[in-house]
Parts: structure tokens; C-alpha cells; sequence
């Protein structure tokens, strides 16, 4: 009895046990092994199928997130809704890059569509669709039902994203009409028996994916069963028969996770192809069963030893190795169409996948970690930086504050602190360049240049530093004149950083070349020097943001890292490509800038002449900063102008009917009335309505000087305030 039970308590006696009772009644036996094929065919079918549901409803949801991600983009886009062309523009060139979306598009509030990537023939109003009714009442994301495009004739779903402004009030819609075709491409994709049926149905119940024959049902409604189905429990199995006569198996899955879209997935497959391999066993186990009689026993206890006990028991051992962390761990077992090769496969691909994650998770945590040491040194040189040009300042303020300073010192200073707070605008403008660029916010003014011309301009403006460090500089020009169609102001910003990177890491006395020649139609600008050179780990990142070579106390204003960068994204958007090569360490660099070369005829510039004399004037500023006030009239009373100054606009208003000023020098944040209101103000009054406005502040944006445009300036200058401008300005008056 106790050898009986310890035998009933082992694998192998049980598998002798199931064979004992395998000597049962025919009949019997093979309605009870039916049964149980049967239900184990469902079972797997049902897992299988669920597994392979909700892989689909993943892979469209994912699509669905990718198109969130866009349009959260797209909404937060500047002025988006405010010019059209640009708008226009921006998402023609997001449609051709996003080959899966048949439109993109923004909605006003009134349902007119205000700009498309697909141009329309008439107006188009979208007042009547569901998806921009409850995307304005919602405020969030919204996936549409199946939509018959109006203006692309394609099968779609409009997915939209409100625009709001700085109150979270809705001011528009931007939507991208996905390509059914292409949300489509992941189903045609999985292998299905013949019967099955895959669809994909929105919350209306209209289809708008389908295996096979997607073409002929995107928009028709699902049967009522299927459709109740649907809406019930999605993890739940049903079997429904179709309108076609087939009952099959079908599992749901909702495509996406807190609320992304109502869309639900559905899998069917015939019962009939489910149940087949168990019939066919039942007929089978008919026809062996004598045999079987036989040789159970015996199989039992000596094959199962091999097919099944020590598998198991590898499966076994391999699961206990990958729980305790051992994900290279494999089960060792040949694949083959039974149950525990499947298990074995599943174990092992279980096992690969976490190890898979495991590497991508370190790979990922390294790279956070060379994020977080780029952002750290990042922000140490950005204060040592803005702080280097702080130390001659405050002590050139201090020497004229003394009193003390002769002539030629107050000279040498006022170059000194000229010098220092034009440093630090290049910073702030390179700092600006890079997040416009990264942005997609410049825009490149093309035009044929010569490239002669930009050449003359980039060395006039490096030359001083290679002077001050007594560089020897070569030029050498082609003997032809070569032309280039670009932005002449970008493409000398280009050359001068790159330039003024030579000066920066060559010794005193060093050589730099700068070569100009044509190259297979292109044009070539090599600038050679013999300076530190580069290891091959920073030729590697040189172009990167923020990358430096190691810095010395003869390179102090080695800047921030970012002219290099910057050469390489305006370069990118001429269409042309920087590279960079040096022997290594001490073995010098050369930087080689290839554009597109054009024969297009450049048409010289006529510049006019600006006159340096005038007559004196009477002149208004207004500004709280109260040092940059007295300054500001210092300076103009020392050209012999008339100047009265006020710190808040209510007082500029008072001074201008006294004084009749025939130039306004305004800053914008005042603390009573912002410069644009006191612009508007001052245009009211008699005493001051055909005066000169200069705006004077620190905002730089595009937006910011049209708005002050609109109020009745008649310029705009940046602070740090551009002295020569100004006073160009004033002789022209």
C-alpha cells in the first residue's frame, strides 16, 4: 500500500495510473479522452488567441500614441493658427515625412478647416464630426471613428488634439486623418487559418480594419452579436456565428489603455479548425487503442523516463535559473509541435526577452548618466562663461567710478567692458541659434551669394582674435568665382565659428589656412590648423551639443560648446555636411564645409551710405532700470541731444507733453503700463505723435516685435543695446 502511494505521488506513477484506467470500456474512454482534447483545444486556442489579440490591439494602439505624440507637437507649436502659409508649410513637410497619415490639418472653433497639408479646392468645414466636437469639449486627445475623406477620397480615422492658449481655453483643433491602409499593415502581416476572420471597429461599430479583404468592409458595421460581444467584458471568449454561416472563437482586446480611443480588436477563428486535431485523435485512439492496451505499461514507465520526466525536469531547472536571475539560462530542449516543446520555446523566448530588456535598461541608465554628467558640466562652464566677462566689467565700472582713471584709461576700459558684454551676447546668441535651430524655427533666406563675398566678411570679423593671438593666416581663393545659393548671414556665422574654433585651440604663433576651391560641383571650405588637434573620441562628438575639448588657462573663454553644433545644423539645413579630421593629440585639425554649388548670377547689394552728422535732438526714455536710464542719457547728452528720462509710463506720458521729444527710447516691462500701451499713448498725443519710437527691451521673439510694431514703434532693439545702431538711427534723424 505505502509502495502503491509512494508510486501515485510521482510523475511516473501517475502516467501508469493514466494508463490503468485506459483499460476501461471502450466507449467510455473515447468519449472522455474526446472531452478532454477538445477542452484543452479551446483552452489553448483561447490563450493563443488572446495573447495574439491583444498584440494587435498593442501594435495599433502604438500607432495611435505615435500620431498623439505628433499633434501634442503640432499643438504646441507658437502661432500656429496665425499664418497660414507657414502653417501650410509646416504640415506638408510632417505629411511627407509620415508616410502613414493621409492629412494633417488645424480646425477653428467654427469648424473651418485653416490650413492643411493636402490642399483643398473649396473651404472645408468639419463643424458636423463628432471627433472635433468632443476634442473642443473633452480638452484632450480624441480618436475618431471611420471617416470617407472629402478632400483625399481615402479610408480613414481623424485623431485630434485641442490647441489651447495660456488660459486652457480651446482656440482650435489640429487632426491627422490616418490612412486606414496603414493602421492596416500590421494585420495583414499575421498568419491566420483559412476561415479566420481579424477587424478592428471604432466605437460606432464600423470596421475600420479587416483580414481578409480589408478594401471591401472598411466602413461597414459589425454584425449586432459581434457588436454586443464587443462591448462586453474584453478579456471574455465567445463564440458567435458570422453572417458567412461559420461559428468561431472570438477574443476582444480595447486598443489602448486610459481612454486613447474607443476601438476594439476581435480575433475569430473557425471552431470547426480548433476541434479538428481532437477529432481526428478520437478516430485515431479507435483505431490504436489494442495496440495501445499493450504497450501503455511499458511505454509508461520506460519512455516516459525520456520524453517526459527529464524534459520536465529541465524545464524545471531552467525556470528556477531564470527566477533567480539568470536569464541566460535555456532550456536545452529540441523544438518540436508538442506541448512541452512549446513550453520550452515560450520559456526560452521569456528568457531572451528578459535579458534583451535587462541590456536595453543598462544601455539606457548609462546614457541617463552621460545626460545628466553633460547637463551638470553644462551648467558649470555656462556660470564660469557668463561670469569670465562679469570680472573685467565690474572692475572697469569700479576704475570710472573712481575718478581716479586718466584719459587713455578710461578709453582702455570703455573697450575693455564693450569688449566683455559682446562676449557674453554671443553666448546668449549662440545659446538662442541652438534652440531656435533644434526647434525648426529658422528659417534660411536663400539667394545666390558669392562665395568670395561671405569668405571676406567671416575673416574681417575672426581676424581680431587671430591678430590678438598672433596667428599666421593663409587665404587661398580658386582663380574662378564660385557661388553658393544660401543665407549670407548664416553661412559667415558658420565660417567665423568655425574660425574662431581654430584660434581658440592653436597656440600663439600657430598657423591656420583657410582653403576655398570646387569639388565635383560643390564648394569646399577647408580651414586647416596646427593646434592641439583631437583625440579620436572628441572627433567623434566635436559636432555634438555642449562638446568641448579639454579646457586651459590659455583657452579661458573656450565659449559654451555650441558654435561647433551650430555650424553643423545651419551647414544641414544649406543641404551641404561638415566634417572634421585631425592625426590625433598635438597633430592640428581641419574642418571641411561642402555645399552645393549654383551658376545663378548673384546681384549685387547697392548699400546706402548713413550720414554720422545730424542736428541735436530732444529725446524721451523711459525705462525702470534706473542705471540703464542714466546711462542710456549720459551717453546722448554727451553727443549734445536733450534728454529727459522717466521710470514708469504714466511719468513718459507727462515728460512728452513738456518736452515734445522727437525721439522715444522705450522699454517694453514697465511696471505700471507695458511700452507697447505707452507706444500707443504717446501716438495719441499731440506733443509726441510724429516722434521717432525705439523699442529698447530684453524680449527677442519674432511675436515680440511684431506686437510692438502694431503699437507704433518704428524700431526694435535688443538689449544689450546695439550703441552703433542707435546712433545711426539718430543721423538718419
Amino acid at each position: 500500500m505505502a509502495f502503491l502511494l509512494f508510486s501515485l505521488n510521482s510523475l511516473r506513477g501517475r502516467l501508469l495510473l493514466l494508463v490503468a484506467l485506459a483499460i476501461a470500456p471502450i466507449a467510455v474512454m473515447t468519449i472522455i479522452s474526446g472531452i478532454r482534447e477538445h477542452d484543452h483545444a479551446i483552452s489553448v486556442a483561447e490563450e493563443n488567441l488572446q495573447r495574439l489579440t491583444n498584440l494587435a490591439a498593442a501594435n495599433e494602439a502604438q500607432s495611435i500614441e505615435s500620431a498623439r505624440q505628433i499633434l501634442r507637437d503640432l499643438a504646441s507649436v507658437p502661432d500656429l493658427m496665425k499664418d497660414q502659409a507657414r502653417c501650410n508649410n509646416l504640415l506638408d513637410s510632417i505629411q511627407r515625412q509620415n508616410g502613414d497619415y493621409a492629412n494633417f490639418g488645424v480646425i477653428q472653433l467654427n469648424g473651418d478647416v485653416n490650413c492643411t497639408a493636402i490642399p483643398s479646392s473649396g473651404q472645408v468645414n468639419l463643424r458636423d464630426r463628432s471627433h472635433f466636437r468632443r476634442a473642443v469639449h473633452l480638452k484632450r486627445f480624441v480618436a475618431g471613428g471611420y471617416i470617407f475623406g472629402r478632400v483625399i477620397q481615402k479610408h480613414t480615422v481623424n485623431l485630434t488634439y485641442p490647441i489651447l492658449d495660456d488660459d486652457e481655453q480651446v482656440r482650435g483643433v489640429v487632426f491627422a486623418a490616418m490612412d486606414l491602409t496603414k493602421l492596416d499593415r500590421f494585420v495583414a502581416d499575421i498568419q491566420l487559418p483559412p476561415g479566420s476572420v481579424l477587424m478592428t471597429a471604432d466605437s460606432e461599430g464600423k470596421i475600420i480594419a479587416r483580414k481578409p479583404n480589408p478594401e471591401q468592409w472598411f466602413g461597414k458595421p459589425v454584425w449586432p452579436e459581434l457588436r454586443a460581444a464587443m462591448a462586453g467584458e474584453p478579456g471574455k471568449p465567445v463564440q458567435l456565428t458570422g453572417p458567412d454561416g461559420v461559428e468561431r472563437l472570438h477574443r476582444f482586446a480595447r486598443v489602448g489603455n486610459n481612454g486613447l480611443t474607443d476601438y476594439t480588436v476581435t480575433i475569430g477563428i473557425p471552431v470547426a479548425d480548433i476541434t479538428a486535431v481532437a477529432r481526428r485523435d478520437q478516430v485515431m485512439d479507435l483505431l490504436a487503442l489494442a495496440v495501445t492496451l499493450v504497450l501503455a505499461m511499458l511505454a509508461a514507465w520506460f519512455v516516459g523516463d525520456v520524453l517526459v520526466l527529464r524534459r520536465v525536469k529541465m524545464l524545471a531547472t531552467t525556470a528556477n535559473s531564470i527566477a533567480s536571475g539568470s536569464l541566460g539560462a535555456r532550456s536545452g530542449i529540441a523544438y518540436g509541435k508538442e506541448e512541452i516543446s512549446e513550453l520550452a520555446r515560450a520559456l526560452d523566448a521569456m528568457a531572451a526577452a528578459l535579458q534583451d530588456k535587462e541590456r536595453q535598461h543598462l544601455k539606457a541608465e548609462a546614457q541617463l548618466r552621460l545626460a545628466d554628467q553633460r547637463k551638470d558640466e553644462f551648467l558649470a562652464m555656462l556660470a564660469h562663461e557668463l561670469r569670465n566677462p562679469l570680472a573685467p566689467i565690474s572692475a572697469g565700472a569700479q576704475l570710472l567710478r573712481s575718478g581716479n582713471a586718466s584719459p587713455a584709461a578710461v578709453d582702455r576700459t570703455a573697450d575693455i567692458i564693450v569688449r566683455q558684454v559682446n562676449h557674453m551676447t554671443r553666448l546668449i546668441d549662440d545659446l538662442l541659434d541652438v534652440s531656435r535651430v533644434t526647434r525648426g524655427l529658422v528659417t534660411i533666406t536663400r539667394a545666390p551669394l558669392n562665395v568670395a563675398a561671405v569668405v571676406a566678411d567671416a575673416v574681417e570679423q575672426a581676424e581680431p582674435m587671430m591678430r590678438a593671438r598672433q596667428h599666421r593666416f593663409e587665404l587661398v581663393m580658386p582663380e574662378q568665382p564660385l557661388q553658393v545659393m544660401g543665407d549670407h548671414k548664416r553661412l559667415v556665422q558658420v565660417l567665423v565659428n568655425v574660425l574662431n574654433n581654430a584660434a581658440k585651440y592653436t597656440p600663439s604663433g600657430g598657423e591656420i589656412v583657410l582653403r576655398v576651391q570646387e569639388d565635383e560641383g560643390n564648394v569646399r571650405l577647408q580651414v586647416r590648423d596646427n593646434g592641439i588637434g583631437m583625440s579620436h573620441e572628441l572627433r567623434g562628438r566635436v559636432f555634438e551639443l555642449f562638446a568641448q575639448a579639454d579646457r586651459s588657462s590659455d583657452r579661458s573663454e573656450g565659449g559654451l560648446g555650441l558654435g561647433l553644433a551650430l555650424v553643423k545644423m545651419l551647414v544641414e539645413l544649406h543641404g551641404g555636411t561638415v566634417t572634421v579630421d585631425s592625426g590625433g593629440e598635438r597633430q592640428g585639425s581641419t574642418f571641411s564645409i561642402v555645399l552645393p554649388a549654383t551658376e545663378a548670377q548673384v546681384v549685387p547689394v547697392a548699400t546706402k551710405p548713413v550720414s554720422a552728422t545730424g542736428s541735436l535732438l530732444r529725446v524721451l526714455v523711459v525705462d525702470d532700470n534706473v542705471d540703464a536710464a542714466q546711462t542710456l542719457q549720459l551717453l546722448l547728452e554727451a553727443a549734445g541731444h536733450e534728454v529727459v528720462v522717466a521710470h514708469t509710463a504714466h511719468g513718459g506720458l507727462e515728460a512728452a507733453q513738456r518736452l515734445e521729444p522727437q525721439l522715444c527710447l522705450l522699454d517694453i516691462g514697465l511696471p505700471d503700463l507695458n511700452g507697447n500701451d505707452l507706444a500707443r499713448g504717446l501716438r495719441m498725443l499731440g506733443a509726441s505723435k510724429h516722434a521717432t519710437l525705439v523699442a529698447v527691451s530684453g524680449y527677442g521673439r519674432r511675436e515680440d516685435r511684431e506686437i510692438s510694431k502694431a503699437a507704433g514703434f518704428d524700431h526694435y532693439f535688443v538689449k544689450p543695446l546695439d550703441l552703433d545702431a542707435l546712433l545711426a538711427v539718430i543721423a538718419r534723424l
